[in-house]
């Protein structure tokens, strides 16, 4: 479903010390934006009941039943975008504005 790579794994566990939030899931979530491209958002929060839970390294995801479909085969990863400036990208085939990297 989802796949965290071992670059974005290592910053969650980091973010996640550094938040004192250690043993909680993320929690990725996307909805779709009026041009029909989605919006991503992440923070560290507690399972709910209808949840899919993704387990990447030994980094504990979590995901409502609304947000998989939009989510469906996507690649989290923490790249560095500039010099110096990091960040997490999604790279998903379900957003129209996804162009595939060029290898």
């Amino acid at each position: 479903m989802i796949t965290v790579t071992p670059a974005a794994v290592a910053q969650i566990k980091l973010s996640a010390e550094q938040g004192k939030t250690e043993g909680m899931p993320l929690r990725i979530a996307a909805s779709r934006n009026e041009d029909n491209s989605i919006h991503y958002a992440m923070g560290f929060d507690d399972s709910k009941e209808d949840d899919i839970t993704i387990t990447a390294g030994d980094v504990e995801i979590v995901v409502s039943a609304a947000s998989a479909d939009l989510l469906k085969n996507s690649t989290i990863d923490y790249v560095e975008l500039e010099p110096g400036k990091f960040q997490f990208i999604f790279l998903n085939p379900n957003d129209p504005t996804y162009k595939p990297p060029s290898e």
